[in-house]
């Protein structure tokens, strides 16, 4: 059976995203984003499933650094909506429930249902590692919160599903492979880049004008620092279409002039969920 890798404990979101996107894959999981880049590279893991960004809290740290030096290349995106659980040993009633533990981010994304029930909440390193470590305890006191998937993997109860404030909370995965794969083509593409601009006036400015010009429609647009330098500054995007697609290929044609390096990180089919 194929692997894919991805941080994070069994039962985790990043767990849930590999289990939807590619269910014929054994998933295999990692302490680090390093570590699952490490899986592939070294035969672990035939594929590596890394979150990028989330609809309420932006790009996962990191990730920008990671992805033009990890030697992969981007094949799919996934979309998985963050449905929050609450779980606890099996037999256990939500009143005698006292306290939650999650992950910190999660918490506050279920603060009404918290409050209305007079339940405390607790910071945990990850919320899925949290589900393992109630399922040994056999503590009925406290519960977790998590995806449905961490109370199947620990054998825990579900109490209560979609407790989340906000319908919308949305996490945006990456497929990744060491093989490039831009011969595939499959409805609405994508295509994800990193650049450098040249030291020149307005060159960020001329830069982008190529895909203005040319109806090429940039959908995310990010800067971050290179080796800590306040000088050095590249570039993340991604915008609509393949390579391939002739105004697509004028508008990077444009791009690469005024650039000191660019590298296409990958040519992929948009998640369908992309335009909802």
């Amino acid at each position: 059976m194929p692997v894919i890798a991805f941080q994070g404990a069994l039962g985790s979101y990043s767990h849930e995203a590999c289990v939807n996107a590619r269910p014929g894959f054994d998933p295999l999981p990692c302490d680090t984003f390093e570590e699952v880049i490490d899986a592939v590279h070294g035969g672990g893991a035939d594929l590596a499933m890394l979150p990028i960004e989330n609809s309420t809290y932006g790009r996962v740290a990191d990730i920008h650094r990671l992805l033009p030096e990890s030697g992969l290349h981007i094949i799919d995106e996934f979309f998985v909506r963050v449905r929050i659980c609450l779980m606890a040993l099996p037999g256990t009633r939500l009143e005698d429930i006292n306290r939650v533990r999650a992950h910190l981010v999660l918490l506050p994304q279920a603060r009404r249902f918290l409050k209305e029930h007079g339940i405390r909440a607790e910071s945990a390193a990850d919320s899925a590692g949290a589900a393992a470590d109630l399922a040994r305890s056999g503590d009925n006191s406290y519960a977790v919160l998590a995806s449905e998937l961490a109370a199947q993997t620990h054998g825990l109860e579900v109490i209560a599903r979609d407790i989340e404030d906000h319908g919308h909370n949305t996490t945006r995965f990456l497929v990744m492979s060491p093989k490039v794969e831009l011969a595939r083509r499959s409805g609405n593409m994508m295509t994800t880049f990193v650049f450098q601009v040249r030291n020149i006036p307005a060159a960020l400015y001329k830069a982008m004008g190529g895909f203005a010009t040319n109806g090429v429609n940039m959908t995310k647009l990010e800067s971050y620092m290179v080796d800590g330098s306040f000088t050095a500054t590249q570039f993340y995007a991604d915008i609509e279409g393949h390579p391939e697609d002739p105004h697509v290929g004028r508008a990077l044609e444009e791009l690469e002039y005024f650039t000191s390096s660019l590298t296409v990180l990958g040519t992929y089919p948009a998640d369908p969920r992309r335009h909802e």
